[in-house]
């Protein structure tokens, strides 16, 4: 593979669904509504002119409302589904150039898929299950299965080896699921509402330990799902998709603090901004006039977890970034958004949490 500083680059992608649907793009078609388009050509635009990218070790989250678009997206990345036009390149390679062959070693050695139903085989003990991209690619047994009860151990299912999936729990099949993906030590996990089938309480936890693992193997991932307060959890980036097309791209902090329309907005409005918004939101530039024996924080403290040291303290908040000071938190700034977030009668989970 050639060095690239992107572990994934999308470019120009579309997907079309519908006869002569190749057509369709460099036209004026090309430009008319999801509803419209259909309505003339009998075409469907599923992915439309969609352009990112992701960095090594980043958690990229795909989210939006059903039928945006977002499972297909996630499925031309590794051309499970084939896109129309556009070009998906992953560490340098143009995947959407790739043979058959080429795809199937892609497939074998670089990316690894989860999806919503976990796909495992019921007549194989949970070991196997994990060991089976290793069986394919001939790995011997000995070897496969001492890898797969490591990754085991790793994703909290130690002693369930020996078990068969319908003798454990949706969540602990989900853990199988994810070691199986990573048993082949992919350089990018795909993982497509991996789990919107599991109750709240256990899809949590999931979360917790797909965060726990990130730390530890810091894996590039496409994380695909509906729900924001998961996309909020899990994502660096976060990527907003409605009718095909991409409304904004940033991180949690920027998604909350400037929603690009009203679509956005309306997403982000029940989220407590001082969970997701850092410092760097509500600081203002130092002055000479300012005391400097106030607490020192980074630039990416939450609010939330800078608010009791910076309401304890007869001084401002210091803000630095790499050493250097970079701003002055006020008491006002941390009440501010505080106070924004008080629950009414309608509050949601976040504020419950």
């Amino acid at each position: 593979m050639r060095e690239s500083r992107h572990a994934l680059q999308v470019e120009g992608l579309w997907k079309i669904f519908g006869d002569r649907a190749d057509r369709v793009i460099g036209t004026p078609d090309a430009d008319l509504s999801r509803a419209e388009l259909k309505a003339r050509t009998g075409c469907v635009s599923a992915v439309k002119d969609v352009s990112f990218d992701v960095a090594p070790g980043e958690v990229f989250v795909v989210m939006g409302l059903s039928g945006s678009g977002k499972s297909t997206l996630v499925r031309c990345l590794a051309r499970l589904i084939e896109p129309t036009s556009g070009q998906v390149t992953i560490d340098g390679e143009d995947v959407t150039r790739a043979s058959e062959s080429q795809l199937r070693e892609l497939r074998r050695h670089t990316v690894s898929m989860v999806f919503q139903h976990f796909g495992l085989l019921p007549h194989r003990q949970v070991i196997d299950n994990v060991a089976y991209g290793l069986e394919v690619r001939g790995v011997k047994r000995a070897e496969r299965r001492q890898q797969a009860g490591d990754l085991l151990d790793l994703v909290g299912l130690t002693g369930y080896a020996d078990a068969y999936p319908d003798q454990l729990s949706g969540g602990m099949q989900q853990r199988v699921g994810l070691a199986r993906a990573l048993a082949n030590d992919p350089a990018i996990l795909l993982l497509d509402e991996p789990f919107s089938a599991l109750d709240p309480l256990i899809r949590r936890d999931m979360q917790r330990e797909v965060v726990r693992l990130q730390a530890e193997l810091r894996k590039t991932m496409v994380f695909v799902t509906h729900d924001l307060q998961e996309a909020l959890t899990l994502g660096d980036r976060i990527l907003i998709m409605r009718d095909g097309e991409v409304v904004q791209v940033g991180t949690p902090a920027e998604v909350v603090a400037r929603p690009v329309d009203d679509y956005v907005r309306d997403f982000v409005s029940d989220v407590p901004r001082s969970h997701v918004l850092t410092l760097a939101y509500v600081m203002r530039d130092p002055t000479p006039e300012d005391s400097l024996e106030g607490p020192v924080m980074s630039v990416d403290t939450t609010v939330r977890h800078a608010a009791r040291a910076a309401l304890a303290s007869a001084h401002p908040v210091q803000v630095v970034d790499d050493g250097s000071l970079v701003g002055i938190v006020d008491d006002e700034a941390v009440l501010r958004v505080l106070v924004s977030e008080e629950p009414g009668p309608g509050a949601t989970s976040w504020q419950a949490r």
